[in-house]
């Protein structure tokens, strides 16, 4: 599995990629240089242009919000909020926060500059129809100062769980209860999002009930110290290069003091350049026939100290969750194969954490996530209509 992971992923971890120019909706924060107020605070919301919207929202919002980076400094993100049909239920919307998969690094990409793709429109309009708001945030450095921290679990986690501290201050019914849900390197995002979810919402009165999560990429700071030049010599989907690149280009600028560039050739070095600003189609175009032997001149577990700092970069924690967590995968994926959520599965049960496995065996990646719709509806539906733990 560890290897595969990074030769053997034919696909996608996420959403389609950028095809259009961005539409900011009137709120361009790529250059935004105001002071940062607290985590959590809403800076501004506007109407999100109606293309950007989903098929069941009935308003759709884009949203400003403070947050912090991989760099354990105040930042902002933005988000895209959608408000179901109809009058909210007694005590106001639920909230779900949408955790996105892989669309690139540049701020081209960012989700709520974008339309969504048909999958995630009926995702997300599924959740609306059920009486849940959505707000789905780009993750900070996204349409935002800075570099998106790629498979960062501190950083994404602070982004999902900031962005719901911050819908709360628009003026809209909310009920206190909110719950997480992630595809690919969002699903990877929505596990660790969930280990710190009350953990940064202490004392704000928000009630967090549980984590759904599809196609989760777990255990992948293993196969990245695997990388190196004497990798077995095989042809190598675009996908799995694309993946790597924009892996090292987020690692090596969250931690530049590890020389990440020592143990890349040329090459390397050109496609890690490029991943910090093509969305996931164009990287794509420009590997060619680039292997990972290509991409090293030395392997990447020579370097000093990369062994802690993936796993404090990237690690998943298999324990400490105090609410239920929902892991949904497709037997046939191979962007994340099955064994890295049915490893994740299996540490979580070995440290009795309250989780639960789903397993399609007809789906691949993507197709996942609308398979495990009916599966998810009654667990977000037990977890949120049951007494708080």
């Amino acid at each position: 599995m560890l290897a595969a992971l990074l030769l053997c992923a034919p696909g996608s971890f996420g959403t389609a990629g950028a095809t259009a120019a961005p539409d900011w909706s009137g709120l361009d924060a790529r250059h935004h240089s105001e002071p940062v107020p607290a985590a959590g605070t809403l800076i501004r919301s506007v109407p999100l242009a109606p293309a950007l919207s989903v098929s069941a929202a009935a308003d759709a919002f884009r949203i400003l919000y403070a947050t912090v980076d991989q760099h354990d400094r105040p930042a902002v993100s933005t988000a895209a909020v959608f408000v179901p049909r109809g009058a909210a239920p007694a005590g106001g919307w639920p909230v779900i926060a949408w955790a996105h998969g892989t669309v690139g690094l540049g701020d081209d990409c960012t989700p709520s500059a974008l339309p969504r793709s048909p999958r995630d429109d009926k995702y997300l309009s599924h959740w609306l129809d059920q009486g849940y708001l959505v707000v789905g945030t780009d993750y900070a450095g996204l349409g935002t100062p800075g570099l998106m921290s790629y498979l960062n679990s501190v950083a994404e986690a602070h982004s999902v769980v900031d962005s719901v501290k911050a819908v709360h201050h628009l003026e809209l019914p909310l009920s206190p209860k909110w719950a997480i849900v992630g595809q690919s390197q969002g699903g990877g995002a929505a596990v660790n999002s969930a280990w710190w979810a009350d953990r940064l919402t202490g004392g704000s009165g928000l009630d967090y009930r549980g984590v759904v999560a599809t196609g989760t990429p777990a255990n992948i700071e293993r196969a990245v110290l695997k990388a190196g030049p004497d990798l077995p010599p095989r042809p190598t989907p675009p996908a799995a290069i694309s993946y790597t690149s924009y892996i090292l280009a987020a690692l090596n600028e969250a931690r530049p003091d590890l020389g990440i560039e020592r143990v890349l050739t040329p090459r390397g070095r050109e496609l890690v350049d490029m991943a910090q600003s093509l969305c996931k189609p164009a990287l794509d175009q420009q590997v060619g026939g680039t292997t990972i032997n290509d991409m090293f001149s030395a392997p990447i577990d020579t370097l000093p100290g990369i062994e802690s700092a993936l796993q404090a970069y990237m690690g998943t924690p298999t324990d400490g969750y105090d609410r239920p967590i929902f892991l949904g995968q497709g037997m046939l994926d191979t962007d994340v194969p099955p064994i890295s959520t049915q490893t994740l599965y299996q540490q979580l049960v070995d440290n009795n954490q309250d989780v639960e496995l789903h397993l399609y065996p007809d789906q691949d990646h993507s197709g996942t996530v609308i398979a495990s719709m009916p599966d998810s509806t009654r667990f977000l539906q037990r977890v949120m209509t049951g007494a708080a733990p």
